[in-house]
């Protein structure tokens, strides 16, 4: 089990493995259509887009966290 103080990094961790497989996934099809060498092309443009999308959403956490409490406050 792990400690409580890394769910906020595991939690921005699986939402932006989830997310950026899913916009990797169709912006690669929109641009390649579906060719039958589509999934090195999408796991290569995934494998780049995973980081960028953990650090971004790690690091906005915060501050988007606070928008929503005032839009919704």
């Amino acid at each position: 089990m792990l400690s409580k103080r890394l769910a906020p990094a595991l939690f921005v961790l699986i939402l932006s493995g989830l997310m950026s497989c899913m916009v990797s996934a169709v912006a690669t099809l929109v641009n390649l259509g579906l060719p039958p060498d589509y999934l090195p092309h999408w796991l290569r443009a995934w494998a780049v887009a995973w980081p960028v999308a953990f650090v971004v959403g790690y690091g906005m956490r915060a501050p988007v966290q606070r928008l929503v409490e005032r839009l919704t406050g």
